[in-house]
């Protein structure tokens, strides 16, 4: 099974994960439609719609670029209107668009609280309703619809809480999501499942942890790669999982992880956050 002439919807996908996710997708000659705020360039970091939209296309999918605010319920509505008028209806939604800070309580502003809750929970879910009449079209037409969620597994242990309250809380959010919505849409035949790093990937938000160097990361491939896995599994029998980069890939019969080392060789890659 491939990804070919389906539409996938992703939140985000303007740069790090969410783009390698939109390319390995459009590599089987998937329409992506992007929902994400960047339009503009922003010095400080890189890609925007358009550039990623660019990147689709260049690897052989088409792409729809939606300059999306996804904590705006009439925003989120009309993109996922607009992609599925443009491809015909929406198989896929991958929840990437996410919000960090790890703070601890009186180091976390609340608009900087709010902003995590709006984009990790709020965005997910409101990503999730919008597109639910168009994945339950997709489940009518036998085209294997698909929800993935960038979202850790659920570990109530108090130590992943202590150091950022508020970023763990959202994020759990999101797993949350995943949890009650895989059993809610199962009679309808959508998969809901969550993708979770098992070592730090090298993307924008390592600014936000420190000391994490290139020699401790894998690339954002793995996780292109393991998404691609999950979507093209079958949506009836593979749903309400937790699933982990490197177990999706080793299931999927892949070996050799040295390919994904940002630096070839390292025996230093650390784990990410909640394993």
């Amino acid at each position: 099974m491939n990804l070919n002439g389906k539409t996938i919807f992703i939140s985000g996908a303007s740069r790090g994960i969410g783009l390698a996710i939109a390319r390995r997708c459009a590599a089987d000659g998937a329409n992506v439609a992007i929902a994400a705020k960047t339009a503009e360039p922003n010095p400080k970091l890189p890609g925007t719609i358009h550039s990623a939209a660019r990147e689709i296309e260049a690897a052989g999918g088409r792409a729809l670029a939606l300059q999306v605010d996804i904590r705006d319920e009439s925003q989120v509505v009309e993109a996922a209107r607009q992609a599925a008028e443009r491809f015909g209806g929406i198989d896929i939604l991958v929840n990437n668009a996410s919000a960090i800070s790890l703070t601890p309580t009186e180091a976390t502003p609340m608009k900087r609280f709010d902003l995590m809750f709006g984009v990790n929970v709020r965005g997910t879910y409101l990503c999730t309703q919008a597109c639910l009449p168009y994945l339950k079209q997709s489940a009518e037409r036998g085209r294997n619809p698909h929800v993935l969620t960038l979202s850790p597994p659920l570990n109530m242990d108090a130590r992943w809480f202590a150091p950022h309250v508020a970023y763990t809380m959202a994020k759990y959010g999101m797993s949350m999501c995943v949890l009650g919505h895989a059993e809610e849409f199962r009679p309808h035949g959508i998969a809901v499942n969550a993708l979770w790093p098992r070592t730090v990937i090298q993307t924008a938000a390592l600014q936000m942890i420190p000391g994490v160097r290139p020699e401790h990361c894998r690339s954002v491939a793995i996780m292109a790669d393991a998404a691609h896995a999950i979507l093209t599994s079958d949506a009836a029998t593979t749903t309400g999982n937790f699933f982990i980069d490197e177990q999706v890939l080793k299931r999927a019969g892949v070996s050799d992880f040295e390919r994904y080392s940002v630096v070839p060789g390292s025996k230093q890659l650390l784990p990410d956050l909640f394993l």
